[in-house]
């Protein structure tokens, strides 16, 4: 059996709002509650179990999600008309830009609870030689 990852867990203080807000952005669906989880699944069948804690407990992660261009355009004219803040890099050095690192598309934004979620047309390294 080869490995696959299957789902993860993302903490939040409030599971319904952190769930929705990426399902939104990234026109997913968000599967039905299962005890303290609220999946939204991607493509390629992982599961993000979001969980709500409480606030203090919670340490920022990064989440990167691969989409094609459409879905790109599509996500990022949300993140747009949500007037959510995006930057072009992980460390939030140029605001209000995307990148095009690897010949692709990039960006970066925070969810309701600061974790860092990033599109992304190319795989890092997927640049053609």
């Amino acid at each position: 059996m080869s490995v696959e990852l299957n789902h993860t867990i993302i903490h939040s203080r409030d599971n319904k709002e952190s769930a929705e807000f990426l399902a939104d952005i990234l026109g997913l669906e968000i599967g039905e509650e299962w005890g303290p989880f609220i999946p939204v699944t991607t493509a390629n069948g992982v599961t993000l179990d979001f969980a709500a804690i409480p606030e203090a407990s919670i340490t920022m992660q990064h989440y990167a999600f691969l989409v094609s261009e459409a879905e790109f355009d599509t996500a990022y004219a949300r993140i747009k008309d949500l007037g959510v803040e995006y930057f072009a890099d992980p460390h939030r050095k140029h605001p209000g830009e995307i990148n095009h690192n690897d010949g692709g598309r990039g960006v970066y934004f925070l969810d309701p609870v600061g974790h860092a979620m990033e599109i992304i047309t190319r795989p890092y390294g997927g640049f053609p030689s």
